[in-house]
């Protein structure tokens, strides 16, 4: 079965996101006092007294946008009623009721869902009486809450989770692909590409993407969780705190990812953020993808492949491991070959070397390899063995562990490429001690 979707409506900063970071026991949302805030919808899974289900936070409901970003906004909101089977229309104890309020009211009962109308920013029993001042809104099941203080929490969750359709947990082990880049490298469009359908909020305004945002795709009957991030700004240019938050989000976004897909803009070539960013994937171990978007604007697409390639392979030379694809999110030039691409890495990712092979391999790297004397004695290098996964480690065990310089790693690192592959992942090399060696 599906899992049952709760849908967060309402106008600007009525205290979704905090609803939201509530019901999912997590920060996912952006939480800030500036309105307009959260602009996307955010997915994450929430359970209360034994039943989970999924909760969407939305932007804020303009009735009448006053500009583009919030009429993307206002679709958004309409969109994720679609998805819903419960609706929470939020609504502001302290302001009272709005044209804007009846104005969603009237949209969602249109719909058809199942729907609660909570009274947000209540805190005790003696204010109650600010309900009142909703019944207009056509209802006598109205809900009085905090969002941030808990008052009224438990029982409006007891009935919310009462009007939730059945269901079993299924095993959806999916691998996640994060999306990162620049702000404006179109890892948004790049993502409503891949999904085939209007997900994310496209805008030319660099970071339109705040949040974190997960969706599943499928694609010839496999599924992959995309996880598209906010942009990553250099830190001079972070300016108030819902952009230094979303550059957290986007380091984290990387740090729960199985693959990232670098999204650099073609048109601008390799910048200095964007080496950061492919460090930052390197630095967590994940495997990485680097897609050159935007190829449908380059004039001369030849002749820019033949010098941009080396210039990767030059500026991001601790990343060569990783493939690299020319596409166009915005006309769907080459996106479905970054899925057999996907595959192919996470199979590696996973990929286990026996130990007959990587002793073989070990005993021919090592005649090959100049080991430098450690205070006038002999360094040996006694075996290698596989110990993790995802991203594949080997430990190598020496009598001087500390003589072993990184060029020799690089080679050791080279040779297993060579023979075993590992085709955009990262790997893991540590040197340690024998066991007689360091107990002396």
């Amino acid at each position: 079965m599906v899992k049952p979707v709760v849908v967060i409506v309402g106008r600007p900063n009525v205290g979704k996101s905090t609803l939201f970071n509530r019901m999912t026991k997590s920060h996912a949302a952006i939480v800030d006092d500036l309105p307009g805030v959260t602009r996307d919808r955010n997915y994450r899974d929430a359970t209360f007294e034994g039943k989970t289900f999924m909760v969407v936070d939305t932007g804020g409901f303009y009735p009448d946008p006053p500009e583009d970003l919030f009429v993307q906004a206002k679709e958004q909101a309409l969109f994720a009623i679609d998805e819903g089977d419960v609706i929470i229309h939020l609504l502001d104890g302290k302001d009272g009721l709005t044209p804007a309020d009846m104005e969603l009211a009237r949209i969602i009962r249109a719909s058809g869902k199942k729907v609660l109308w909570a009274v947000n920013k209540i805190d005790a029993h003696q204010r109650d009486e600010r309900l009142y001042d909703f019944y207009p809104i056509g209802s006598d099941d109205l809900w009085p809450i905090s969002s941030l203080t808990a008052y009224g929490y438990e029982e409006f969750m007891e009935r919310l989770t009462g009007l939730l359709p059945e269901y079993s947990e299924e095993a959806a082990d999916y691998p996640k692909i994060a999306v990162v880049g620049r702000p404006n490298a179109g890892k948004s469009t790049l993502v409503n590409a891949l999904l085939g359908k209007k997900r994310m909020l496209v805008s030319p305004v660099p970071g339109t993407t705040r949040d974190a945002v997960d969706s599943i795709c499928a694609y010839h009957g496999s599924k992959y969780l995309i996880i598209d991030t906010a942009g990553i700004r250099r830190k001079g240019k972070i300016g108030y705190s819902i952009e230094r938050f979303s550059m957290v989000r986007a380091v984290r976004s990387i740090e729960r990812c199985d693959i990232a897909l670098v999204v650099f803009d073609a048109a601008e070539g390799i910048t200095e953020q964007d080496l950061k960013i492919a460090g930052i994937v390197k630095e967590y171990g994940k495997g990485a993808i680097f897609l050159l978007n935007k190829w449908d604007m380059v004039e001369a697409p030849d002749d820019l492949f033949k010098d941009i390639m080396p210039e990767i392979r030059r500026k991001a030379w601790f990343s060569q491991y990783a493939p690299v694809l020319t596409i166009s999110g915005l006309v769907k030039k080459r996106i479905t070959k970054v899925f057999p691409i996907i595959d192919e890495v996470m199979e590696q990712r996973k990929k286990r070397i026996t130990t007959g092979e990587l002793n073989r391999f070990f005993r021919d790297i090592i005649a090959h390899i100049s080991l430098p004397m450690y205070k006038g004695k002999e360094v040996k290098l006694y075996y290698m063995t596989q110990v993790s996964e995802a991203p594949p480690a080997f430990v190598i065990f020496a009598n001087y562990p500390d003589s072993i310089k990184d060029s020799h790693l690089r080679y050791i690192e080279k040779a297993l490429r060579e023979d075993f592959g590992f085709h955009g992942t990262p790997l893991r090399i540590y040197i340690r001690a024998r066991k007689r060696e360091a107990r002396r």
